[in-house]
């Protein structure tokens, strides 16, 4: 499957990242759906500076950090940079610490730049590739776009299936591929359901990114406040809960936009079941102490809502124990949180 002609506007890849001109542009996602724009990035550290920003966010960094490898090997190219893998070391690790959270950006980088290495000690490598190294490093990174496309593909298939007929489905942020295939899929199968979609402020991710996505696919989307979700719950309007994980740790536990915990609570109490897409859980996470929670500009939550002096705060991502979660949507099929340090630590 094309995936480019199946996804909405704003998770098409040439939307999230892409170079023109000797510039790496980064879909502005801040602006959609008012405005289809990119901030032009001239350097590695303006590409990190646009991911703190919140030009993009959820799976955008991981696109944007695999497209700025690419771009630094343009930059080698054109002489800007020095030619070594120290250079793409320096950028990568720029990348992995705009966006600590997240890790899946942090090991795919890893991988793609240990692969990268091979260039440097390898004269066959080089060969095969006729000197090239733009055309390798593209390459290596359609490669793993490729695979990340496949796993989107099976989580969608996966999550499909669990997606009933006349279903109420509450979401929290923006879910991104896996879970928006998941409503394509059940959508092809005739299913009709209802989406309701928390706004998710301060950067209202889940009304400016989420529910345009949705409507533009014709599905059946409803927007709510941050607060109602517990409202629709207890008057019988949700019975299915699914989001997207910004990390899942090897105790089943799950970090996700703020917000998805009050969510999670009320889901458990009223006894809907909560799903969580997962393309990447992180083997070396084993529970809350080792993970690194962001903080954002507290400004952002209170600019333009109340008085310019009263402070702010603005914990950008809930920690939701596993005993809130009922099943967890990976590439490897869907398991219980109690399933998840097996499955991804065996090696299977």
């Amino acid at each position: 499957m094309n995936l480019n002609k199946v996804l909405p506007t704003i998770l098409k890849k040439e939307n999230i990242a892409k170079i023109e001109d000797g510039f790496l542009l980064i879909g502005d996602r801040r602006k959609y759906p008012f405005s289809m724009s990119f901030v032009e990035c001239k350097t590695i550290e303006e590409v990190c500076d646009a991911i703190k920003g919140m030009v993009t966010q959820g799976g955008g960094p991981l696109q944007v950090a695999l497209t700025a490898m690419c771009f630094v090997a343009l930059q080698i190219y054109n002489k800007e940079k020095k030619d070594s893998i120290e250079t793409f070391r320096e950028s990568g690790n720029l990348l992995m610490k705009s966006r600590p959270t997240n890790t899946t950006m942090t090991r795919t980088l890893n991988q793609v730049i240990d692969q990268i290495k091979s260039w440097y000690i390898c004269e066959q490598i080089r060969r095969t590739n006729n000197n090239d190294l733009i055309y390798f490093v593209e390459s290596l990174v359609l490669s793993y776009e490729e695979k990340f496309n496949n796993d989107y593909l099976a989580m969608g298939k996966l999550g499909s299936a669990l997606i009933k007929e006349g279903d109420g489905i509450l979401t929290t942020c923006f879910a991104e591929h896996s879970f928006i295939l998941s409503l394509i899929e059940a959508q092809k199968e005739g299913k009709k359901f209802t989406v309701y979609v928390s706004e998710t402020r301060p950067y209202m991710q889940g009304s400016r990114l989420t529910a345009p996505s949705l409507d533009e696919l014709g599905l059946n989307v409803v927007v709510i406040t941050d607060g109602m979700g517990a409202n629709l719950i207890q008057h019988g309007l949700i019975n299915r809960y699914m989001t997207a994980a910004d990390l899942v740790a090897m105790d089943g536990s799950v970090v996700n936009k703020v917000g998805s915990l009050a969510n999670a609570i009320a889901c458990s109490y009223y006894n809907i079941p909560y799903t969580v897409f997962a393309m990447s859980p992180d083997p070396s996470k084993t529970d809350k102490k080792e993970i690194e929670f962001e903080f954002r500009d507290a400004k952002e939550v209170v600019k333009g809502e109340t008085l310019e002096h009263i402070k702010g705060l603005y914990p950008a991502f809930d920690y939701i124990e596993s005993s809130l979660v009922d099943t967890i949507v990976t590439p490897k099929g869907i398991f219980s949180p109690n399933e998840i340090k097996k499955i991804f630590t065996s090696g299977s």
